[in-house]
């Protein structure tokens, strides 16, 4: 709409004459698909323009088929989680950090006193340096027996002194006395000697060797490394506590990735597989997301005849471990039914309770109460009590809406 405007003005006895102004006034539509009435003023709010343009404002109540469904309760746990414990005895002398803190892999996050550990590391040394020399000094006397053999020395051979004559009438038989004796089979003995002495000082040393790889095996025990990038989730020990072989230390864990742990009864295992994808609701917010079937225990609990089922959770989701969740389980069992089904948006809350508007038989909108079900698709809900299948609603309720709506939305439902 332009308006065309003159304004003049007497000053000083002079007159001065405006120039024409042309304003360009520009209104939004006096009644749109929102449901403003007439005369609605043009700074109303774009988010309740916009949600009513994107869908029809009165729509029929359709059906749909679902089966049954059971909710169940689980918690969320972390993807990988371990629990370190005490290896050996000993007072704790370091901790990495406080619960929450996060860490690389390798890092160092728990540690024992190890003194005794390295005082047997120092004797086993002390022992493997002993067994190295002596496996020396036998490969010394092996290679002196093969340049120069033991059999070979002239005292051992007949020969004109006495204390020779006499020794070797006494101590060797006689052939062997005179010079008759056969020295390869000697020499042969004294390499044999020399080869078993040289062996036993390395099995020795072998020995005193592993001794000190084991006292290291022990003195890693003593350390609680970061097997993989996390956070500390609960801490059971403090700095100077004594703990004894198989003590719980701390808990540790990639919070990163999330899954749902859920007792599911043996009864409805034929309505889950893997790799299925399932609603699930979180206690952060009431917030749904879907949950992918990522493991299916191979057996039931005997007690319980339950098997436990984890779902995969999407990445970036809120809260963490050990919270609350629903998980929806298809029951296959069950009858399939027919159910009105509306979208979320017309669900208006009167306290605890939900209501829509519905188009009765007057062409006047009414609240009425109604039970809800579960989620159909993105944006669709059952109900289980209220309207019926072909009764026209109110699909984008406005702030203040009552019974007996007199805005353009009623209007163009009358038309």
């Amino acid at each position: 709409m332009f308006i065309t405007l003159c304004v003049s003005r007497a000053m000083s006895k002079r007159l001065i004459t405006c120039s024409l102004i042309s304003f360009n006034l520009c209104w939004l539509p006096l009644a749109d698909a929102a449901g403003y009435g007439y005369g609605q003023p043009a700074y109303a709010t774009p988010n309740q323009y916009d949600r009513s343009a994107a869908q029809p404002q009165v729509i029929t109540v359709e059906t749909s088929r679902t089966g049954a469904t059971v909710i169940l309760g689980g918690t969320v746990v972390p993807f990988r989680e371990i629990s370190l414990t005490a290896q050996l005895p000993g007072r704790v002398e370091y901790l990495g950090g406080a619960e929450g803190d996060w860490f690389e892999e390798g890092d160092l996050l728990v540690a024992v006193d190890d003194e005794k550990l390295r005082a047997k590391r120092q004797q086993a040394m002390a022992e493997l340096g002993g067994h190295a020399a002596a496996l020396s000094d036998a490969q010394v006397q092996y290679s002196k027996e093969v340049w120069a053999p033991e059999s070979r020395n002239i005292n051992r051979m007949p020969g004109m002194g006495m204390p020779s004559m006499f020794d070797q009438m006494f101590t060797r038989n006689f052939g062997s006395a005179m010079g008759y004796g056969n020295p390869w089979l000697e020499r042969q003995a004294d390499l044999h000697s020399s080869n078993t002495r040289m062996g036993q000082a390395y099995s020795q040393q072998l020995g005193a060797l592993s001794r000190v790889q084991e006292v290291d095996a022990r003195m890693r025990d003593s350390q609680g490394v970061a097997p993989f990038s996390g956070v500390i989730i609960k801490k059971e020990v403090e700095l100077g506590d004594t703990v004894q072989p198989g003590q719980a230390l701390l808990k540790y864990a990639d919070v990163r990735d999330l899954q749902i742990q859920v007792e599911v009864p043996a009864r409805l295992m034929r309505g889950l597989q893997k790799d299925m994808v399932v609603p699930a609701m979180l206690d952060v917010g009431d917030a749904p997301v879907n949950a992918r079937v990522a493991q299916i225990f191979p057996i039931a609990d005997p007690k319980r005849h339950t098997v436990t089922v984890k779902f995969d959770l999407p990445p970036d989701v809120p809260g963490g471990p050990g919270m609350y969740a629903e998980v929806m389980i298809p029951d296959i069992d069950a009858p399939v039914q027919e159910l009105p089904v509306i979208p979320d948006t017309a669900i208006v809350w009167r306290g605890s309770l939900p209501a829509v508007f519905v188009m009765n038989y007057q062409n006047k909108l009414e609240l009425r109460l109604i039970r809800i079900g579960e989620k159909v698709g993105g944006n669709g809900v059952t109900v289980l009590s209220g309207i019926r299948v072909g009764e026209r609603i109110h699909a984008a309720p406005q702030p203040g809406m009552s019974s007996n709506w007199s805005g353009r939305g009623a209007v163009q439902a009358q038309q």
